[in-house]
């Protein structure tokens, strides 16, 4: 009986029931958001791993760049294909598959590189996110947990249930070492707002289960490329104050990206840099991108928010742009350039802190 596309952004499934699908098929695609971080690609490998152990071969994971330098080193022997824009499927994947799996984000814009790829086959796609809104008609089968600090912890429980172990502490260690690279990474190694109580006893089940938590470290925060260090250098030498000191913004521009001999994926994660700042309360990273359709410019916006009262929720700022993410940390790409970017963002982000602004 075919599934109707509801219009809501709610969970649809179980993960039961997806874990159940999933183990009937014997060709299963894995997908996640452009420009993959730690969760998508940690949650991802895992779930291939997953199923791969409970059919060998079964599952693929298919990825839209640019990757993190450490995707290799992680992914390992895990079958993942970086898709170059053009070609999908990716060579050698040509076999239907019997299901599709998206993780850790629900929405078109995210999934761009394979849009054309995913809207015949949505009866065979299901959803597992963590973010408060997406598009619904991605798929019938969602598992929304907005609760959950990372998509690895849903995608904990669904390797859990594909391979018929009793506790997330029982996974093998391939499979518990990229879930915990997904709960560390999206939570800034556990010193993040989002860190609650079961984010702790997922990590602490996944180190029970071999997850090596300091190599993994190594492996993801200590392994920039120079151009990344003199990209942050770039990045803070243009760091200004607005809105009475409570929002700072950052950017970058392609001519810094090319000076310091840096590569898009480079640039992840420096809206945490001002923080540090204790008037701050919202930070605004913005990057020039390269020139989208019929010439027009793109920036891409991340804003990071602290865990304070009189923070704005990004959320809620960054859909004004098209975008979106969490309360406290949320992204855009904007048809702008970076001037107009930052004008708008600047404004809508003094705007929501504003004793009548909405976010507060």
């Amino acid at each position: 009986m075919p599934l109707n596309i509801a219009e809501t952004w709610t969970t649809s499934v179980t993960l039961a029931e997806i874990a159940s699908w999933l183990r009937g098929a014997r060709r299963v695609v894995v997908l996640t958001h452009l420009k993959p971080d730690g969760d998508a690609v940690g949650s991802t490998v895992a779930v291939c791993r997953a199923l791969n152990r409970h059919r060998a071969g079964a599952a693929a994971a298919w990825y839209c760049g640019p990757m993190p330098v450490w995707f290799a080193s992680l992914a390992g022997d895990t079958p993942a294909f970086v898709l170059d824009g053009s070609t999908v499927p990716p060579p050698g994947q040509d076999a239907e598959p019997d299901a599709i799996v998206i993780l850790d984000t629900g929405s078109w814009s995210q999934l761009e590189g394979v849009t054309t790829y995913l809207r015949p086959r949505r009866d065979r796609v299901a959803v597992i996110d963590h973010h408060v809104q997406g598009d619904a008609d991605t798929s019938a089968r969602r598992y929304i947990e907005t609760s959950a600090a990372a998509v690895a912890e849903p995608a904990a429980e669904l390797c859990r249930l594909i391979l018929g172990v009793n506790s997330i502490a029982e996974l093998p260690r391939e499979v518990a070492e990229p879930l915990f690279v997904g709960i560390a990474t999206d939570t800034g190694w556990f010193k993040h707002s989002n860190v609650t109580p079961p984010v702790l006893r997922h990590a602490a089940d996944l180190l029970a289960a071999g997850a090596n938590h300091s190599e993994l470290y190594r492996l993801i925060e200590q392994q920039d490329r120079p151009a990344r260090v003199r990209l942050l250098a770039k990045s803070l030498s243009s760091l200004e104050l607005h809105a009475e000191n409570r929002v700072a913004t950052m950017s970058l521009t392609r001519a810094d990206m090319a000076e310091a001999g840096g590569e898009p994926g480079d640039a992840g994660g420096f809206a945490d840099s001002a923080q540090c700042i204790g008037s701050v309360r919202v930070v605004a990273m913005f990057t020039e991108s390269e020139v989208g359709p019929n010439s027009r410019p793109i920036t891409k916006l991340s804003l990071r928010a602290k865990n304070t009262a009189d923070a704005p929720d990004v959320n809620k700022v960054a859909r004004q742009f098209g975008g979106g993410g969490h309360v406290r940390a949320a992204g855009a790409r904007m048809n702008l350039s970076l001037a107009e970017a930052k004008r708008q963002v600047i404004d809508a982000l003094a705007k929501a802190m504003s004793p009548t602004g909405s976010s507060m």
